[in-house]
C-alpha cells in the first residue's frame, strides 16, 4: 500500500499526539529524568534493531537479522520496569525508527512503530509503577523480591501485549477497511506468548541492570534474544524460499498459457479479499493467497496445443482440460507448507449442485478454501480482458455471480467479495499478449432467430461468467475464440482460468 487512506492518517496522527503526550513529561525543564539509562537503553535498543537496516552489519553478526520489530523487545520491558513512564516511553523513539520498513511509505510506517512502541511501553511502565516494580527490583547489594518482582513484571508484559495488540488492530482497520471483529481478531493469543517471555527476559535484565555488577552484566541477557532473532531469521527464510517455489511454478503456467497472464495473482489477491471479509486468520490468508495463485497450476499438465487451440475443442480434448486440477494436486501433493491449499487446487471447479469436477461435490463437501477461490477464478475471467474476450464491468460480473450463487458458487463467498469491493475496488487487467485495442469484433448473431438488439456488454442473464459464447454455460469457466458456426449449443466452454 504506496497510499495511506485518510482515516488511516488520521489514527496515526492520533497515535503521535498521544505519545508525544505521554513523553512530554520526561522533556519539560527540572523533570528528574535519569538521561544516563535513558540514553544507554535507547541506544541499546537502537543498536539491536540496526542490523535489519545495515546489510554488512548484519553479515557480520552472522548473516541472520531480524526481519522486523519485536525480538528486541525485552529492552523496553527493561526500560518499563527502570524507568519512570515518560522516560521508558523515550527509549522505544530511537529503536523503532531505524527498524526495517518491507513496503512502503517508509515514513508514515516508521512514525506509526515510534508511536506504538512508545505507548505501549509508557502504559507498560505505568503498571509496573503501580505494583511497585522499581522497588522489587533491589538496588546493588539489595536483593530483588522474588517471587514478588514477577507481578509487575507481569503486568507490565501483560499491558504491553494489550496496548499494542489494541493499537494494531485499529491500523488494521483503518488502513485495510476491515470490520472491528476481523481486524483485532487473533491478534492478541498470537502475541501473548511471546510477549510473555519477553517480560521474562525483560525482568532478568533489569535485575541484572539494577545489580551490583551494573549495566553490563545486562547485556549477557542480549545473548538468548539475538537466538531468537536468528531462529525468526531462519524462518523467515523459509518463507522466502516458499513464495519462491510459488513464483516459479506460477510462471511456468504463464509461459505455457499466455492467454490468462496475470491471472493467477490476481486470483489469489481476490481470494484473500474474501477471506479477509470472512474473517480468516492471518495465518490462513497466505494459505488461500497460496491456493488461488495456484489453482491453475495443474494446466502444466495440460498439452500446449490444447490450452492454445483456437477453434473449438473436442470432447476428449474438454475431458483432458478437466484433469487439470488432478493434476495439479499431485503436482503439489508433497509440498506440506500449502496445507488447505491443495484442497483447493483439487475443488476449485465443484459447484454447489454436485454438478462440477472432479468429483462431483456438493454444498458443504466442498473445502472452504475451494469454495473461496472458486468466486475469484470466476470474478477475474469475467472482469479480465483477453484476446478472445472482452472484460465486462465489474457491476456485470457482480451481478453473474449473484445470479449463480446457490447453484454454482457458495453464497457466503460471493456476499464476502462483493462487500470487499464496495470497500477496496477492484483493478481490471489485460493478460493477453494483445491489448484492447487489438481484439476483434464480437461475432454478430446468428440469423436463426429475429434480429434483437444487443448492448455492448452482454448482461449477466444472457452468457455465463468467463465470456463463454453459450448461453447455458457454467459461470466461471472461461471459454475459447469465439464458437465456429457448427459447434453444437451445449458444448462446453474451453476452460482458460
Amino acid at each position: 500500500m504506496r497510499v495511506i487512506p485518510r482515516a488511516a492518517a488520521v489514527y496515526i496522527g492520533c497515535a503521535l499526539l498521544a505519545a508525544g503526550a505521554c513523553v512530554l513529561p520526561a522533556v519539560r525543564p527540572g523533570a528528574a529524568t535519569p538521561w544516563g539509562t535513558v540514553a544507554l537503553l535507547a541506544a541499546l535498543y537502537a543498536f539491536c534493531e540496526l542490523p535489519a537496516r545495515c546489510p554488512l552489519l548484519g553479515r557480520a553478526l552472522g548473516g541472520s537479522v531480524p526481519m522486523g520489530t519485536g525480538s528486541f523487545f525485552p529492552v523496553l520491558l527493561a526500560s518499563a520496569l527502570l524507568l519512570p513512564p515518560a522516560a521508558a516511553a523515550l527509549t522505544a523513539l530511537p529503536g523503532s525508527l531505524l527498524a526495517r520498513v518491507e513496503e512502503p511509505p517508509a515514513g508514515p510506517r516508521r512514525a506509526w512503530r515510534a508511536a506504538a512502541t512508545a505507548l505501549a511501553v509508557w502504559a507498560a511502565a505505568l503498571a509496573a509503577g503501580a505494583l511497585g516494580g522499581s522497588t522489587a527490583l533491589g538496588n546493588g547489594p539489595d536483593a530483588p523480591d522474588f517471587p514478588y518482582a514477577l507481578l509487575p513484571a507481569g503486568a507490565a508484559a501483560l499491558t504491553f501485549c494489550l496496548v499494542l495488540t489494541a493499537l494494531d488492530g485499529g491500523i488494521r482497520a483503518t488502513a485495510d477497511g476491515l470490520r472491528a471483529g476481523a481486524a483485532w481478531r487473533g491478534l492478541l493469543g498470537r502475541a501473548l506468548a511471546p510477549h510473555t517471555v519477553h517480560g521474562l527476559a525483560g525482568l532478568m535484565m533489569a535485575v541484572l541492570w539494577r545489580s551490583s555488577y551494573g549495566p553490563a552484566a545486562a547485556l549477557f541477557v542480549l545473548l538468548p534474544m539475538y537466538i531468537s532473532c536468528w531462529v525468526f531469521a531462519q524462518y523467515h527464510r523459509e518463507r522466502a524460499a516458499h513464495q519462491a517455489t510459488i513464483r516459479a511454478l506460477v510462471q511456468a503456467v504463464d509461459i505455457k498459457d499466455r492467454y490468462t497472464r496475470g491471472h493467477s495473482e490476481r486470483v489469489g489477491h481476490a481470494s484473500v479479499l474474501i477471506a479477509r471479509e470472512l474473517g480468516m486468520a492471518e495465518d490462513r490468508l497466505d494459505v488461500v493467497r497460496f491456493a488461488g495463485i495456484l489453482h491453475d497450476v495443474g494446466k502444466l499438465g495440460v498439452p500446449t496445443r490444447v490450452l492454445r487451440k483456437d477453434g473449438p475443442l473436442t470432447p476428449e480434448e474438454r475431458r483432458v482440460i478437466e484433469l487439470h486440477p488432478e493434476y495439479g494436486h499431485e503436482m503439489v501433493r508433497g509440498i506440506g507448507f500449502l496445507g488447505e491449499a491443495r484442497g483447493a487446487i483439487l475443488h476449485h471447479h465443484e459447484r454447489m449442485d454436485g454438478s462440477g469436477y472432479p468429483y462431483g461435490l456438493h454444498g458443504e463437501q466442498i473445502p472452504e478454501f475451494a469454495r473461496v477461490v472458486a468466486v475469484a477464478d470466476a470474478f477475474d475471467a469475467m472482469t479480465s480482458t483477453r484476446s478472445y474476450s472482452r472484460a465486462r464491468p465489474v457491476p456485470t460480473a457482480v451481478a453473474e455471480l449473484e445470479r449463480c450463487a446457490g447453484s454454482q458458487f457458495d453464497p457466503r463467498m460471493v456476499a464476502a467479495l462483493v462487500r470487499a469491493l464496495d470497500r477496496h475496488g477492484w483493478q481490471t487487467e489485460v493478460t493477453a499478449d494483445e491489448t484492447p485495442q487489438a481484439l476483434p469484433p464480437l461475432p454478430a448473431p446468428r440469423p436463426t432467430a429475429p434480429p434483437t438488439p444487443r448492448p455492448t456488454e452482454p448482461p449477466a442473464g444472457d452468457s455465463a461468467a468467463g465470456d463463454s459464447p453459450v448461453g447455458d454455460s457454467p459461470a466461471g469457466e472461461d471459454a475459447p475464440p469465439p464458437r465456429a458456426p457448427d459447434t453444437p449449443l451445449t458444448a462446453r466452454p474451453k476452460e482458460r482460468a
